[in-house]
């Protein structure tokens, strides 16, 4: 380490070989020192250390010291100092625009300072350079440049500047933006915000040593900046605090208690903390470098004679004058810095060599996939590997997986219907809640949800209201065809339209939304490939599938091939279910509902059903105190009340006594169960029950007279009986519909959508990948793995990391060095 006056020594004037003998002498004895060898080249290792990782984004803990402070608190001043000579930094203001690492080396061969710029995206240097206003304009250009690239005010990204000089430490610093309290004319409002944000992330790691600025006129009760420090080393352990501009203050001491009062700044910092107090030259005018190092010195001389002599009593040299001075706080931070390299040395080999390992494996890759261009049979099997992978995972999501987490990864009710763009159910006013609809699922449960939610929203449709031309046109129609039959085939016809009508489009929503949970597996089983592969990367790599990262071309086609699977799931499923919807609303269907009617009722049967398939899904998981009432969780038909109706499709039996003649005021009467018309005695007085005509609970409408040789049917003199006619019509053709529905729901659909989708994930996905993927020639396969140009990207991606191999090793080769000295 140098002396604490060797920069103060300015070099005379001597002849040309005169001086190189000095310079080759003072060489000879430095490198005679085995403490000052040991010491470069520990430095030395480190800055090329440093070098790398600034090229190649490394995140070394490298000791380093970070200046933070605010603007005009005197941090370019104190980098000039430690240089040993002024570069016009201040006129740059490259302290509100980017960071700059200054590497200073002790170099006594180097008379003038020789500035090197290293490269913005290499770990090399530039040429030399001499004069200090190129140093000026070097970083005014690059500040410029990349500001202009990012569109930004400031850039964490930093520039790097070797500067070796007979006259300046061994040190390395990280001049930081100061701080502001308001954005200069034409920046951005936020770049205080910006500043503040980008230094405390380079002050923020624990390896890095804070050297915190403030002027001697700043008390220390109301630093505008000491709070900032605080949030990123509460305890100043890491912190060096420098008082600049000390020669301010110091026409106001009077007496001894003053001066050491202050020096302590007890109160504020802690007791284990004491700041160094530094003065340096006023003068900006163009001196020699010879002149600004005596200024230096002088103005270090004065403020000790100032202390000493102008100040009644003088102050606690003993205490403070190791902390008063440029020359106190440059010795120091050479050795403490030094003393960090050295501790951290070897924590830092062995993380070197954990770095030079994985550059290694990376490298293996890289030129794997560059063979692996030219080995067709190789990359052909390890494609169909990842490909079986991925359609394993899927199958595994469909029967029930819960990993990854559903918390992260699953969808609300809500969330899959904005997602996917298909809103409420149509047809449908009331909002459908199935149950769970607040809960995050995926797979084969948000797949049951779906279906469950189908169906609350085909229960929720009742027949529509038919108008009275309607009907009288269908009805006529059919009765002037003869027969007893011509009411209750009109009403059948009139339900089975309302079902071909209202039920398909809700056919058609149950299939895309289906095919929206199964399209959104993909990216679920990747990231179970994903996570599976580093799992078994520790214990079994015979199960671990190849890394197919990388190949943007394959992983394109996979997840186009896995669409349109789906897609094509969705449309053929959609053609089931119309043709189910097509067989229970034809004419010729109807026979079996008279046969189930009269064995157990009209809706007896899907009571029976629903109990061993509806019910299985109806448990309701999600906590219904969190989000909202329970009334709004799930359409779960209403329980039946005493002297309370039921809507078709809904509840149990219900017995329903219907007047010998109805009026026309009477409600129509829609039941979910068994329904049943009580007849009383007819006209002939002997108490006979008629035989319900085709449907049960709706007789054959004698009401009907024939009048002047036809059918009356609307607002005639007989307005009673025809509106009876009317009501006991659509209570017919409702009583169909939901027949039609319950068939449909419980017997058809339920069934095909779950053999239409789940069954083909689970046995076909993996072959219709490989038939879309593997069933082409050797050239079209391999367009997916060799796009134009890929070939050179990996060339490039190769170069890189051996440049970053090759700086690695030598860094580990010099820091094995350093490790055998200490």
């Amino acid at each position: 380490m140098a002396n604490s006056n060797t920069y103060l020594t300015t070099p005379t004037k001597t002849p040309s070989s005169r001086r190189n003998q000095q310079s080759q002498s003072k060489m000879q004895s430095q490198s005679k020192d085995p403490v000052n060898a040991e010491t470069r080249s520990r430095f030395e290792a480190y800055n090329r250390l440093q070098a790398a990782a600034v090229a190649f984004g490394e995140k070394l803990p490298i000791p380093e010291i970070v200046a933070i402070g605010g603007q005009s608190d005197g941090k370019s001043s104190l980098l000039e100092a430690l240089l040993g000579f002024r570069f016009n930094v201040r006129e740059v203001e490259m302290g509100t625009r980017r960071p700059l690492i200054l590497q200073m080396v002790h170099d006594l061969s180097a008379l003038e300072p020789r500035c090197r710029f290293q490269d913005e995206d290499s770990e090399e240097y530039g040429s030399p350079i001499v004069s200090a206003t190129a140093v000026a304009d070097v970083i005014r250009s690059r500040t410029e440049a990349l500001l202009k690239k990012t569109k930004t005010a400031v850039s964490p990204k930093p520039i790097v500047m070797r500067a070796e000089y007979a006259h300046c430490p061994n040190l390395t610093i990280i001049d930081t933006p100061g701080f502001v309290l308001k954005a200069k004319k034409g920046e951005p409002e936020t770049t205080p915000d910006e500043i503040l944000s980008m230094v405390k992330s380079l002050a923020s790691p624990p390896h890095r040593i804070l050297l915190f600025l403030q002027q001697s006129s700043v008390e220390w009760c109301s630093s505008l900046w000491l709070d900032a420090v605080r949030e990123i080393d509460s305890s100043f352990r890491r912190t060096i605090v420098v008082v600049s501009k000390f020669d301010n203050r110091l026409k106001e001491f009077s007496d001894r208690s003053e001066v050491d009062r202050y020096l302590s700044a007890s109160g504020y910092l802690g007791e284990s903390t004491r700041p160094y107090f530094v003065a340096l030259p006023k003068d900006r005018s163009t001196v020699s470098n010879d002149e600004f190092r005596r200024q230096i010195s002088q103005v270090d001389t004065e403020v000790i004679q100032h202390l000493r002599e102008g100040v009644q009593g003088g102050f606690d040299e003993e205490k403070f004058r190791s902390y008063i001075g440029f020359g106190s706080l440059r010795d120091f931070l050479e050795s403490e810095l030094q003393k960090r390299y050295k501790e951290a040395a070897p924590a830092t080999l062995a993380l070197l060599e954990q770095r030079c390992s994985e550059v290694t494996d990376d490298m293996l890759r890289v030129d794997m996939k560059i063979h692996a261009t030219s080995d067709v049979a190789h990359l052909r099997k390890a494609a169909m590997l990842y490909t079986a992978s991925i359609s394993n995972h899927v199958g595994a999501l469909v029967d029930g997986a819960a990993t990854p987490a559903p918390e992260q990864w699953g969808k609300t009710t809500d969330e899959e219907r904005s997602e996917s763009g298909i809103g409420s159910w149509p047809g449908v006013s009331m909002d459908i809640k199935p149950p769970n609809a607040v809960l995050k699922l995926y797979g084969g449960a948000a797949f049951e949800r779906v279906i469950h939610e189908f169906r609350c929203a085909a229960y929720s449709i009742e027949c529509p209201p038919v108008s009275r031309e309607k009907v009288a046109n269908i009805l006529l129609a059919h009765a002037g065809r003869g027969g007893g039959r011509g009411v209750t085939e009109a009403s059948a016809e009139i339900a089975r339209t309302a079902a071909r009508s209202w039920l398909a489009p809700l056919l058609d929503t149950a299939c895309d939304r289906l095919c929206f949970v199964l399209g959104s597996l993909f990216e679920i089983a990747l990231e179970r490939n994903l996570n599976q592969n580093s799992e078994y990367g520790h214990f079994a790599d015979e199960k671990k599938t190849e890394n197919m990262d990388g190949y943007v071309g394959f992983h394109a086609a996979v997840r186009n091939c896995y669409s349109r699977f789906v897609k094509n799931l969705a449309k053929q499923c959609k053609q089931l279910v119309r043709h189910h919807l097509d067989s229970v609303t034809s004419p010729y269907s109807m026979a079996c509902y008279e046969n189930d009617y009269h064995q157990g009722g009209a809706f007896g049967s899907y009571n029976r059903f629903n109990q061993g398939s509806g019910n299985s899904f109806c448990f309701e998981l999600s906590d219904t105190t969190r989000d909202e009432p329970m009334k709004d969780q799930e359409n779960i038909p209403p329980e039946k009340n005493n002297g309370q109706e039921t809507t078709p499709g809904k509840g149990g039996e219900s017995h329903i006594t219907v007047p010998e003649t109805p009026s026309p005021d009477q409600p129509c009467e829609i039941v979910y169960g068994l329904v049943k018309k009580e007849i009383g005695n007819g006209p002939d007085g002997v108490g006979a029950r008629k035989r319900m005509a085709r449907m049960a609970g709706i007789r054959n409408i004698d009401p009907f007279r024939v009048q002047n040789g036809g059918l009356m049917f609307g607002n005639a003199d007989n307005g009673m009986k025809s509106s009876s006619a009317y009501s006991e019509i659509c209570s017919s053709a409702a009583q169909h519909f939901a027949r039609i529905r319950e068939v449909l729901v419980e017997r058809s659909v339920t069934s095909t959508l779950n053999s239409g989708f789940l069954t083909p994930c689970r046995d076909r996905l993996v072959v219709a990948l490989g038939l879309d993927l593997f069933a082409v020639n050797d050239e079209k396969f391999m367009d997916m793995f060799v796009a134009p140009g890929a070939i050179d990207v990996l060339q490039n991606e190769r170069q890189q990391l051996q440049k970053r191999q090759k700086i690695l090793q030598s860094c580990l080769t010099e820091f094995k060095t350093v490790a055998r000295s200490l």
